[in-house]
């Protein structure tokens, strides 16, 4: 079977593009094979900076003879109607084939496609990918109107038989194809004829390419440890950065150079972030004192200096560029340690929020009355989370984290050190934004606790009073993330808090603003009210505030407090579906987890589901009972006894809910099942109040055999209408009984 060897040739392909073009290759060219009949063996893609290549082992050399029988219409079938059938299959009426069958002499096609060469497929399915190819950007030259990332030079189509290679004919916008490649650009520019894909690899690696971008990574990371590991220091690991360097390179050169003693003294995330985003250089640190002391590049050609010149004009331009740093790190400091941050904090009132939500400055206002509210219940200092929130933003104003804004956060952090505030207000400006991901730390000390929930919960309830919710895959801001940041704060740090009544002293100060007819943030929107009661508006704040809390915590839901008319029912149903969001964000987490939706349903049905800490314990609970054999078993009773109950129920027009009488058992297992019921419900009950919900789940595993025994012995539908009756009245009650720990009727199967 032959092999394939296919390389599209260009001018530098951007490296973040690279390794998604050489599997879109692949995917194509294999994907268009296969549907026209050539299967294969193996294939791989490779990328340079200047080539796409993709190889392909063990091809048919020919496509299969296919042969398709069609059924036509009857013989004596109207003309018009073979006609059609004809023009469908191709065929003339002389090669219509007349079958009996069942139904009387029906005409039969019998279609035969002989099978193609592996060439002639090749050259169509590969012209097809060139000129279709899913760039996420592309661009026309010259006079044709082919479009690709960057020009295309060279198409090399060589297909291999142990006899010998052919190269596969075609041509694409006046570039015909060949056996043909080219080696570095600068070390070895010569053209280089090739018969399959081992003599190309080889002959690139002689003329100074790596073709495997993966090889390109591991020479480097190698050269640069190695370099740095002699020198008694570390390189700072960044795969991404070593990805994109690779693609940046066809025949890597590592370089270590020094960094200018005068901006030693920067903070280490300066130095590499300024390395990183403006040279694409690896920071190499001191282990013993954590500073960034030299800097790796990769040069894309050896030199007879062996990069002297290179590794000077890197130097040059980093000097250039830390000075630049060294400038506003220094402006910075004489800012905060003359002013502290209020300089930077009266600026935010001029920073855009967003239009319909206010400056930074407002958002600030509002993190801070709610960080302060939540600081009890995180087990912070309110004055501490008050200060810690009002500075949280600060640095955003800093020339430092104008000219990096990856920095913010963490140079709040540094400022604030350098301010002399306390230490908790720094390490809150640089957590409150996390969790970034589901991989990022979460923050655990109170007062960065409070302040990250504040930040998040502002964030979420202001976007959802504006109605600018998620919609299918787009988030823009990022709201999703900041919902299961909540979770994870919540949940990581064992924190209890009815997020009901959180959310609402979120919510509030935008629903204070709403205009509920259109959704609009209106700053008027009360301010008749609050000029007739008199009150100023902070002590309005406070009342309304508690009024809704508490009536959104004792409601039974929408409806009851859309009747208790104490508050714009847009509001509630807002609440409502920002709470249905946290939940449905909460099912992602736990899933991935290995905790089953149905399971999660089942909990979330419960009183107490705003405390996210009880419903995960009351779910991961519930997931261990119900894969023993204790577990499945009661839930199939539980669903038998349900379905058995709601038929009656639904029939009898009537509830059966009011006490089973034992007096009225018949059967020995009857009278078990009511003596285990009494006991178990108190032992259930005590066990879910101390929030012991193992021992919840054992007294509900106890439940397991009688109820067996009593579905085997009895009959419920009995002819004795009141033993019937006693019968469905002690099915309620097992309902009653078990719906203590979940609403089991969501629970699947």
């Amino acid at each position: 079977m032959p092999d394939l060897l296919i390389e599209l040739f260009s001018e530098e392909i951007p490296a973040r593009m690279q390794a998604r073009a050489a599997e879109d290759l692949k995917k194509r060219i294999t994907d268009g094979l296969v549907e026209a009949g050539l299967t294969y063996a193996g294939a791989h893609a490779l990328s340079t900076p200047r080539r796409l290549t993709l190889a392909l082992e063990g091809l048919l050399e020919h496509s299969p003879t296919v042969r398709e029988e069609r059924k036509g219409p009857k013989v004596g079938a109207p003309d018009k109607a073979i006609e059609g059938f004809l023009r469908g299959a191709g065929l003339s009426r002389d090669q219509l084939e007349e079958r009996e069958t069942p139904k009387g002499a029906v005409y039969f096609a019998v279609i035969e496609k002989a099978g193609r060469p592996a060439a002639d497929i090749i050259a169509e399915v590969l012209e097809d990918t060139i000129r279709n190819f899913p760039w996420p950007k592309s661009m026309r030259w010259g006079k044709g109107s082919l479009r690709w990332v960057r020009p295309l030079q060279s198409i090399s189509c060589v297909l291999s038989k142990e006899d010998g290679a052919e190269v596969v004919p075609l041509e694409v916008d006046g570039i015909v194809s060949g056996a043909v490649t080219y080696g570095h650009r600068f070390m070895a520019p010569e053209a280089i004829t090739v018969t399959g894909f081992e003599d190309y690899a080889t002959k690139l690696k002689r003329a100074f390419v790596l073709l495997d971008p993966a090889e390109r990574q591991a020479a480097i990371w190698q050269d640069a440890t190695n370099q740095a590991f002699a020198l008694g220091l570390e390189v700072v690991e960044d795969k991404g950065l070593l990805a994109e360097v690779a693609g940046l390179v066809e025949w890597p050169v590592v370089l270590l150079g020094a960094i200018d003693e005068q901006f030693l003294e920067l903070p280490p995330e300066v130095l590499q972030t300024s390395m990183k985003e403006h040279q694409k250089f690896f920071s190499v640190r001191n282990a013993k004192t954590g500073r960034i002391e030299r800097f790796v590049t990769v040069a894309n050609r050896e030199t007879a200096d062996n990069g002297a010149t290179i590794l000077a004009g890197n130097q040059k331009v980093l000097s250039a560029r830390l000075a630049d740093a060294k400038f506003f790190w220094e402006n910075d400091l004489r800012t905060v340690k003359a002013s502290g941050f209020e300089p930077w904090v009266e600026k935010l009132e001029q920073v855009t929020f967003h239009a319909d939500l206010g400056s930074v400055g407002e958002q600030v206002n509002r993190i801070a009355a709610l960080a302060q509210s939540l600081a009890p219940t995180v087990g912070a200092d309110p004055a501490m989370a008050l200060m810690a929130a009002q500075a949280c933003k600060g640095d955003l104003c800093s020339e430092m984290v104008y000219e990096f804004p990856e920095l913010q956060g963490l140079m709040g952090r540094y400022y604030a050190e350098a301010a002399e505030l306390p230490a908790e207000v720094g390490l809150a400006s640089e957590e409150h934004y996390s969790p970034l991901g589901p991989s990022d730390d979460v923050p655990s000390k109170p007062v960065s606790v409070a302040v990250a929930l504040a930040e998040k919960l502002d964030k979420l309830t202001g976007f959802w009073a504006i109605d600018q919710k998620p919609t299918g895959s787009k988030d823009p801001y990022a709201l999703r993330r900041a919902a299961l940041g909540v979770i994870r704060l919540v949940l990581e740090n064992d924190l209890r808090l009815g997020l009901r009544t959180v959310v609402t002293k979120g919510y509030f100060p935008h629903a204070l603003h709403r205009d509920s007819a259109t959704g609009k943030v209106m700053l008027d929107k009360r301010k008749s009210y609050i000029e007739a009661s008199g009150i100023d508006e902070d002590a309005l704040r406070v009342m309304e505030l508690q009024r809704v809390a508490d009536e959104l915590s004792n409601s039974g839901g929408i409806d009851a407090f859309k009747e208790s008319g104490v508050y714009d029912f847009p509001d509630v149903v807002i609440l409502a579906d920002l709470l249905s969001f946290f939940h449905d964000r909460l099912k992602v987490f736990l899933r991935d987890q290995g905790i089953r939706h149905d399971v999660i349903d089942a909990c979330i049905a419960m009183d107490g589901n705003d405390d996210l800490t009880l419903l995960v314990k009351r779910a991961r609970a519930l997931e261990a009972f119900l894969k023993t054999d204790d577990g499945e078993n009661l839930l199939q009773g539980f669903k038998r006894a349900n379905n058995i109950l709601s038929q009656a129920e639904e029939k009898d027009g009537v509830e059966y809910s009011f006490g089973a009488d034992k007096k009225f058992a018949e059967d020995a297992t009857e009278q078990a099942l009511f003596d285990v019921l009494a006991t178990s419900e108190g032992a259930i009950s005590s066990a879910i109040e101390a929030e012991d919900f193992a021992a919840a789940m054992g007294s509900m595993a106890a439940l397991r055999a009688p109820v067996d025994a009593f579905f085997e012995a009895v009959q419920v539908n009995s002819d004795n209408e009141v033993v019937r009756r006693n019968r469905l009245n002690l099915l309620s009650q097992i309902r009653k009984v078990v719906g203590q720990v979940a609403d089991l009727t969501r629970i699947e199967g």
